[in-house]
């Protein structure tokens, strides 16, 4: 994990940083699809099939940028391990108990902070399945049935997804701020 000259903290900003990232691309996806879907409720002609293609293509771009958000928290979950498993085994090496106290006591401040900051990331993550999930089942109802009566259909569902989607970028926005606070803590003074 450790590579010649960077050590686990750099490491770890480094995939904070990436997560970060990857929730604030995540979260402009969705409110991508979001506007899709909305096009197309307000679809007043033209070639459904290409309508289709459009929503079906927003909610693959979404499937994806959630399953890069999984990712980057898993990278983040085990360097975070691996960081504080060091960090204890090199407690028991201090002499000084001052400075032993004192490491202990900056090592529970972190792991308090991480704890805070993967739980909002995994409330963002964990609220994205249920938006993917209504955006699939649009998309499909969509596919099964192309014509101007399911467009009206889905304007019932519109409203669901957009509160559901709304609510998802809210969390995703407290994570994003959480994990600036943690990256923020990480750095170097």
């Amino acid at each position: 994990m450790e590579k010649v000259g960077v050590h686990k903290r750099d490491i770890m900003l480094d995939r904070v940083e990436n997560a970060q990232t990857a929730q604030q691309d995540a979260q402009e996806q969705f409110k991508s699809a979001l506007e899709q879907l909305s096009e197309l409720i307000n679809y007043d002609g033209g070639d459904l099939a290409s309508q289709y293609e459009l929503v079906n293509d927003q909610y693959e771009a979404s499937k994806a940028s959630a399953a890069e958000v999984e990712s980057r928290i898993a990278a983040i979950e085990g360097v975070a391990d691996a960081l504080f498993d060091e960090w204890n085994e090199e407690i028991q090496q201090y002499s000084s108990q001052t400075l032993k106290r004192q490491s202990q006591q900056k090592l529970r401040e972190t792991q308090g902070n991480y704890q805070s900051l993967i739980k909002a990331m995994h409330r963002a993550k964990d609220k994205m399945t249920p938006v993917l999930s209504a955006l699939k089942d649009n998309s499909l109802y969509l596919k099964h049935n192309l014509n101007a009566q399911a467009i009206g259909a889905l304007q019932g569902e519109y409203k669901t997804i957009k509160r559901d989607v709304e609510s998802l970028v809210a969390e995703m926005s407290k994570a994003i701020a959480q994990s600036q606070q943690f990256i923020d803590l990480l750095q170097p003074e």
